[in-house]
């Protein structure tokens, strides 16, 4: 066994537009060579448009930090995802995504973290209880973890509620159908063309959305009758914009359940995944984890958290390793110069999380798993100037604050109650499809301690 976890191949250096729009589509991550990991930037050449990927942190600060409105959201992206998140913060730009923002972020400040840990706590207790012994695929284990969370914090539902039931597993269906993006990324349509979703693709976000629907318009009585549980939902539902005071339709709260499922369950379900392979693969810091997991009370304490550093360090270097969203794609509203390169206007920007972090120039063994590196002056730096699993700026992830008390808390509870072990010759490899999964699942094998 190599030194190194598993990274996906590069790509040969050349290939035609037609075979990398096929790469892309399958693997965004192997569709890409080698010398990304190294190159501060790299253009992109369609007949279309321009792609420039920019891995140098002062580019990447530019576009995120100094100047985010002037770098909107790809509608690129937008396309393939659009069937689902309709218009949501996630895909929105400008005026209305600054609107949606002041609406949903109230929920996620940081006294609502305290107010939704015992919740965050029941879904780690149901999540050992469920967790079997033998040969396990722990990345759907984490998917109904994930998932669990989501429910108990969102909409104080457990997984087990029929419909929360009902919208997970179409969501499993929905993953496996639905590419980062689609061929609307790489060829300009006219509005009135279909985009080249997958059938499965839209029955699956159909679906879904009938079901959030369903559930929205309950949680839309209960407010009026005044029998609402305190949880996200409520809290969103009855925000009203301070400069407008209007309130999130049903319909645009469907949009927004439907991102936060997205984001809050797909993305942490993956950094968990990828977070118990590691400690599987490197048993000495699985050791550390579950040394201080067993001073956790058995009761919900928020200030816990607070003496889980070695196992939050360990979940920070997964979000490095196999950050659950590779790529972030912005456009360019005005020309602009990178690196002395002149960038036109409706040009495509892509910061890779995937690429930057570990970019060869920057970080100390960048391939290595190292959870000490957190408190190295290197490590440090490069937190601070190329570590972005949450983006960063005006647009970073509205729940960075609840994934990063969210997955040390569940990786501590599982690692305090199971020994997980690595199964010779079975290693997971990485792919990107919505999120940086395992090609054909993780296997480890799990023992009771």
């Amino acid at each position: 066994m190599t030194d190194l976890p598993p990274k996906p191949p590069a790509r040969a250096e050349r290939v035609s537009l037609l075979r990398y729009m096929r790469l892309f589509r399958d693997d965004i991550l192997s569709a890409q060579p080698a010398r990304l990991y190294r190159a501060w930037m790299a253009e992109f050449r369609t007949p279309f448009f321009r792609s420039y990927m920019i891995n140098q942190p002062s580019l990447v600060e530019e576009v995120l930090k100094a100047r985010p409105l002037d770098f909107p959201k790809s509608d690129r992206v937008g396309e393939g995802l659009r069937p689902l998140l309709g218009n949501s913060v996630f895909l929105t730009n400008g005026p209305e995504w600054q609107r949606q923002r002041r609406i949903i972020d109230p929920a996620f400040e940081g006294g609502r973290l305290r107010d939704t840990f015992p919740a965050m706590w029941a879904a780690g207790e149901a999540s050992t209880t469920r967790m079997p012994e033998g040969v396990v695929e722990v990345e759907e284990e984490m998917s109904h973890a994930a998932a669990d969370v989501i429910f108990r914090t969102l909409f104080s539902l457990p997984i087990e509620a029929e419909i929360a039931t009902r919208v997970f597993h179409e969501f499993r269906a929905y993953q496996r159908t639905q590419p980062i993006l689609n061929a609307a990324a790489f060829v300009p349509l006219p509005k009135w063309l279909p985009r080249g979703h997958r059938a499965e693709t839209r029955r699956t976000a159909k679906a879904i959305r009938a079901l959030i629907t369903e559930m929205t318009e309950a949680r839309m009585a209960e407010i009026k009758s005044g029998t609402a549980p305190d949880d996200l939902a409520t809290k969103i539902m009855t925000t009203r914009d301070p400069e407008t005071g209007e309130r999130f339709t049903t319909e645009e709260m469907v949009d927004q359940v439907a991102i936060f499922f997205l984001a809050g369950h797909e993305t942490s379900a993956s950094a968990l995944g990828w977070a118990l392979y590691l400690l599987a693969r490197y048993p000495a810091w699985q050791d550390k984890v579950a040394a201080e997991a067993a001073l956790l009370p058995d009761a919900p304490d928020f200030g816990a958290m607070s003496k889980l550093r070695v196992t939050r360090d360990v979940f920070r270097e997964a979000l490095r390793l196999y950050p659950p969203v590779p790529m972030m794609v912005r456009e360019t509203t005005c020309p602009e110069t990178f690196r002395d390169r002149p960038v036109k206007v409706g040009s495509q920007v892509v910061i890779s999380p995937w690429h930057l972090h570990r970019q060869e120039r920057l970080w100390e063994n960048p391939d290595g798993f190292d959870p000490g590196r957190w408190e190295t002056e290197n490590g440090k730096q490069c937190m601070r100037e190329a570590f972005i699993p949450f983006s960063a700026g005006a647009r970073v992830c509205t729940g960075a604050g609840f994934a990063m008390v969210e997955g040390p808390l569940l990786l501590a509870m599982l690692v305090r109650s199971f020994r997980f072990e690595r199964v010779e010759g079975d290693d997971p490899v990485p792919v990107a499809y919505l999120t940086v999964r395992a090609k054909d699942g993780i296997r480890l094998r799990v023992a009771r301690r």
